[in-house]
């Protein structure tokens, strides 16, 4: 995969990663030049899966919200929900560990005016990939699981309109101001479903470069699910 990826890597115009593993087993791989970086919108995942579990039935519109049209009103009004931001953080963080995500440490503070404290979160492919490999399995993400399959427009790059695409996407301005795209999913393939996170660092800086580099990625997910580990519950 990692000669392959390289290859497609190198048709495009700035930076990109991308990490896969087996949907309810884990165990994946991550390729590419983006490894890591700040979680943004993808982090709304986890949080709303904490809310859940905290409060079964409660705050249902702010919920979709945050996962359908990635309202951050919405999210903040979760993020609140769940305690003093440290609480907030803890729990939003057990959940990513529960899940296979890895010991991440949920930013709990703002670090960057008018940017969410948790959307700055720092997030590595590999551990999102995981993650979102037990999405599908596990009763507690179940109502945000659904939500993913159901997202807005405003989230319609990337791998959507792959086979029974669930997805999350994330984006935004670094401190120097070029925007990092990220998306978290997980597709459908003949063999069974894979969990995808993948992220893109556009040479102009734009989102909607970045956006364009991720459906390219996605493409070229739909057309070599020879080399995606598949899975299942």
């Amino acid at each position: 995969m990692r000669t392959e990826f390289a290859g497609f890597s190198a048709t495009q115009s700035g930076r990109v990663g991308l990490a896969v593993a087996p949907v309810g087993s884990g165990g994946g791989v991550a390729v590419g030049e983006v490894a890591s970086g700040v979680a943004w919108s993808t982090s709304k995942v986890p949080l709303a899966i904490a809310v859940t579990n905290r409060s079964p039935g409660a705050h249902t519109a702010a919920i979709q919200r945050a996962i359908t049209a990635s309202d951050n009103a919405a999210a903040e009004q979760l993020w609140a929900s769940l305690g003093t931001p440290t609480e907030a953080a803890a729990a939003t963080g057990r959940v990513i560990s529960d899940l296979g995500g890895g010991r991440v440490q949920v930013q709990s503070q703002v670090t960057r005016p008018g940017f969410t404290a948790f959307g700055q979160t720092e997030w590595s492919l590999a551990e999102q990939a995981e993650f979102a490999a037990r999405l599908p399995c596990r009763p507690e993400a179940a109502q945000v699981y659904a939500l993913m399959g159901r997202t807005d427009s405003n989230q319609a790059w990337g791998v959507a309109g792959l086979p029974g695409a669930h997805l999350k996407g994330g984006w935004g301005p670094g401190v120097r101001g070029g925007y990092l795209v990220r998306q978290m999913a997980v597709i459908d393939t003949p063999r069974g479903r894979v969990a995808v996170a993948m992220a893109a660092e556009p040479a102009s800086g734009a989102y909607a470069d970045g956006s364009r580099m991720l459906t390219r990625l996605g493409q070229w997910l739909r057309e070599h699910p020879d080399l995606l580990p598949a899975g299942r519950c």
